[in-house]
């Protein structure tokens, strides 16, 4: 894969492990939207604690991009949905222990009124494999 990470000052600097853009080539991998369910039994994982939940859907991830045939050093693009902007901090801190912030993937976050199941996190990605 080539990535190349795109960045000008023309429009505002990321403010956490994030960059504003990614250039890529190869074969890409789109990971459905994952929350904290545990894959063996399919219950809830953190019920009410977004960090623990945050920790299931990043170990969910990755295990999709594993069987994918890639890392999260291969994610060009993240969309991080959640119950409670308030929570950003928190995720963000989960989340950034995933990615170095200078070759970190593009990424939204955005509110929502409702998540499945309640969870209040869901994270889904965009990787290119080699």
């Amino acid at each position: 894969m080539e990535k190349t990470i795109i960045r000008t000052d023309n429009a505002p600097a990321p403010v956490g492990a994030y960059n504003q853009a990614i250039a890529a080539t190869g074969k890409m991998l789109f990971v459905a939207g994952q929350i904290a369910l545990d894959p063996s039994t399919g219950t809830i994982i953190g019920e009410g604690d977004v960090k623990q939940q945050t920790q299931q859907v990043m170990a969910n991830l990755q295990a999709i991009l594993t069987t994918g045939g890639a890392t999260f050093e291969q994610v060009v693009k993240t969309t991080v949905f959640l119950a409670d902007m308030n929570d950003f901090a928190a995720v963000n801190g989960i989340y950034g222990q995933y990615f170095d912030e200078a070759t970190a993937p593009a990424r939204a976050c955005v509110q929502v009124s409702r998540l499945p199941k309640d969870v209040l996190v869901e994270i889904d990605c965009i990787a290119v494999i080699e």
